[in-house]
């Protein structure tokens, strides 16, 4: 049987991040593919569905634009994740 799962590498120990299919202490075989940390989680499908949509009806916008929206947003992203996750 072939499963695709995906793992955290952590303290020497792979972590699986969903439920699998396997017998206590069987023996498995473990090919590692390099995901692109960015894109690792995402629904391609849903991805490239929404990418469609929004390009049928003209609304993707230029990374000008998405800069200048960006610009307007007030304080640090990256001190509310550090807030929401708890890390001073």
């Amino acid at each position: 049987m072939k499963q695709q799962v995906d793992a955290v590498y952590e303290n020497g120990v792979f972590r699986r991040l969903s439920p699998v299919s396997v017998a206590e202490s069987q023996r498995v075989r473990i090919e590692i593919l390099e995901n692109d940390p960015g894109r690792a989680f995402l629904d391609q499908e849903f991805m490239e569905s929404a990418r469609a949509e929004a390009e049928a009806a003209g609304q993707i916008p230029s990374i000008e634009e998405v800069r200048k929206r960006l610009a307007s947003v007030p304080g640090s992203m990256a001190e509310t994740v550090m807030e929401e996750r708890g890390e001073f």
